[in-house]
């Protein structure tokens, strides 16, 4: 059994394991610290001030965040002093801080602004209205205004922990101090992969995504084009968070009722591209465990992850399964099979997708990914883009009656509903092949080995008589470890899933953004991930081998999954890139 600390916090008796901090033993008493730089697991630096706090016998203030409990501690957080000490806190950032609050990106859903509110500071007293911005928008996700950090430093947190790309840290010292990449290069200048999970971490609005909703309205105003919306699997379960809506709410059916309304001409589901992916890729899978090709295969639906690995890892870009990611299929099958279908001219289709991910911006530049002789994706939007959208078109989300899909591109299995959680690529392909070896129709549907929001997680499966050995990691830090293993020959397996972020899509960095004190006593990852696994185990079509508009594609189209027309349409390389 642990041992415990008893310890008194604003005159409450407390007792907590042995090892927390003041800030989590405060938490467990009903009090609230005030923090900033804080982020739980990632960023405990004590830099910020605000959770100082008065422990008796201390001859200062104790930064609550990096200070453990000790039996018999009696701890004071809201005295007149620490009030006034937060106050000139808060004072001083805003005197360096550039305050265009009504038209900044995070206004009501800034942690300075919420903290100034909370601790009575005046903010258009202190803060900066008139200061320049300092803006790097070289990179094709985001955009960074240093005028606005604050240097919280949970950016450079998020980009060397997380995701060990630390492409960006604090330069220069003093006043001068600022957030930016080495030798004062622009980020498109570095190996950044654009995961966006420094946007996440911000606590104010000094990094943004690249907004490309004005080029979705300018579309959906012109009368030659056929606008085709096309949301990705864990959009359904962030997407009510910037409504107000409980976190992991899944608003299937208000999603394309809120899209019909925005003047969409047809509203596809990724999910459905998200079976096909399972298609093409467990057949490549199969293929290579039977011939003897390159493993193990590693998944490619995270271009965050292809990103790190062509600049990190390249040997292992033969590993890479040589799939387009579930966006790329969709607007591939959008300008090929659809167009044809409907007789529409490629060129005049305009495909908007709406994802988890700011990579998924780059990700549609890239080469090999114009199946139709244009580019497969048009517009990127994030879940924070698309709640912007559906706001500025007046419509009251919560209150839409739930819709369904266009049935073109509507029907999707849960299988490819779990694709945004971590794992749910590996037991999507996993039903799917296993069925195929098995010769089964009912072979075994949920493989919860590969759940969860463990950074590594492996499993091994005897399917036919074939020992399938699988890796599952998110964070790309986690990558590095796994592939580091491989690399030394201390670990071995056939198929691998790798995502960017951590936790998978539901913790991308596109989706809404929660304050620290959510992220830091809230498990977000796995409640967002519930939303997905509930809609799957509810599902009677749980296996994307059954989704019946596969049949129709592979029957009237493609021939058969990985063949040379399906190649042509649903697949691309990759390349090693110079480390910077």
């Amino acid at each position: 059994m642990s041992k415990t600390v008893n310890l008194k916090i604003d005159g409450v008796n407390v007792e907590v394991p042995e090892g927390y901090t003041i800030l989590d033993a405060a938490y467990k008493a009903g009090i609230k610290i005030p923090t900033l730089c804080y982020m739980k697991d990632l960023n405990a630096i004590g830099a910020c001030r605000l959770c100082l706090v008065e422990v008796e016998g201390a001859r200062s203030y104790l930064a609550a965040c990096v200070t453990t409990v000790s039996e018999g501690m009696v701890v004071n957080t809201n005295t007149p002093a620490l009030r006034k000490s937060r106050q000139k806190t808060l004072e001083l950032i805003l005197s360096n801080h550039r305050t265009d609050c009504l038209s900044c990106a995070r206004n009501t859903n800034c942690e300075l602004q919420t903290l100034c509110h909370e601790n009575n500071v005046d903010m258009d007293r202190f803060g900066r209205s008139n200061l320049e911005p300092d803006i790097d928008d070289s990179a094709v996700h985001l955009i960074r205004d240093n005028s606005k950090c604050i240097l919280c430093r949970r950016c450079v947190a998020a980009c060397s922990v997380n995701q060990h790309v630390a492409v960006i840290g604090p330069t220069k010292r003093g006043y001068d101090t600022h957030i930016g990449s080495a030798f004062g290069d622009p980020l498109d200048a570095t190996s950044c992969i654009h995961c966006g999970q420094c946007i996440v971490v911000c606590p104010v609005g000094a990094l943004t995504e690249k907004d490309e909703s004005e080029q979705v309205w300018a579309a959906l105003a012109d009368p030659t084009k056929h606008v085709i919306a096309a949301p990705a699997p864990s959009v359904r379960v962030q997407l009510g968070e910037c409504f107000g809506m409980p976190i992991g709410t899944n608003v299937h059916g208000k999603l394309p009722a809120a899209l019909r309304r925005m003047g969409f001409d047809s509203i596809f589901d990724v999910d459905t591209a998200a079976d096909l992916t399972i298609m093409e890729e467990g057949t490549e899978l199969l293929d290579r465990i039977n011939n003897g090709g390159v493993l193990p295969l590693i998944t490619s639906c995270s271009p965050g992850w292809i990103k790190f690995c062509e600049y990190y890892f390249p040997e292992f870009i033969p590993n890479l399964s040589s799939c387009k990611s579930p966006q790329q299929m969709m607007g591939s099958v959008s300008k090929t099979y659809f167009a044809e279908k409907q007789g529409i001219d490629p060129k005049d289709i305009f495909v908007v997708s709406i994802m988890p991910c700011t990579a998924k911006k780059f990700e549609k530049t890239r080469a090999g990914q114009s199946a139709s002789g244009y580019p497969d994706i048009d517009a990127v939007l994030t879940t924070r883009e698309l709640a912007n959208m559906i706001k500025r078109a007046n419509i009251i989300f919560d209150k839409l009656p739930d819709e369904d899909f266009d049935p073109v591109f509507g029907m999707a299995s849960g299988a490819a509903h779990i694709f945004g959680a971590t794992g749910g690529v590996m037991e999507a392909a996993l039903r799917t092949v296993s069925e195929i070896l098995t010769g089964d129709d009912a072979p075994k549907i949920d493989f919860s080995e590969v759940r969860g929001t463990k950074g590594i997680k492996e499993a091994e499966y005897d399917l036919a008589g074939i020992k399938v050995k699988v890796a599952v990691t998110s964070g790309l830090e986690n990558a590095h470890q796994l592939l580091t293993m491989i690399k030394n020959g201390e670990k071995e397996y056939h198929f691998i899933e790798v995502m960017a972020c951590p936790g998978g899509c539901v913790n991308g960095g596109g989706q809404p953004i929660q304050p620290s004190f959510v992220t830091n006593n809230l498990n977000l990852r796995h409640t967002r991930a519930m939303g997905l696994y509930n809609q799957d185990a509810g599902m009677q079509l749980r296996k994307s081998i059954d989704n019946p508009v596969m049949n129709e594609l592979y029957d009237t189209y493609f021939g058969k999954p990985g063949s040379h027309k399906a190649h042509e349409i649903l697949h691309t390389t990759y390349v090693e890139r110079e480390i910077y």
